[in-house]
């Protein structure tokens, strides 16, 4: 079953792929959502924090994967560190990487 962009709102600390644009491939965290259909990515690297990519949700690939630690300093701070991101993703690819993944 599909899920339409109206039903779909990725929430804080999700990994997604970015399937569109000059990042295509690369996995990013959504910070913010953005209505009608945006989302905020960072990805602690090439993408820090203060300087998050503003991307059509159409242009990006969730996964099941939320990072509970970034959610929490999303929630309880306002941001997250971007070694803490950049540690997120480390880990989620480690984890997809042995098989483990989606």
């Amino acid at each position: 079953m599909d899920v339409t962009e109206a039903e779909y709102r990725p929430l804080p600390g999700q990994i997604v792929r970015v399937i569109r644009g000059r990042e295509a491939g690369r996995y990013a965290v959504v910070i913010g959502f953005e209505k009608p259909h945006f989302v905020w990515l960072v990805d602690g690297d090439k993408r820090k924090f203060g300087q998050a990519k503003k991307k059509n949700l159409k242009h990006i690939q969730p996964t099941n994967h939320i990072d509970r630690d970034v959610a929490a300093s999303i929630h309880a701070d306002g941001r997250v560190t971007n070694a803490k991101l950049r540690y997120a993703l480390n880990q989620y690819l480690l984890h997809i990487g042995e098989g483990k993944g989606e």
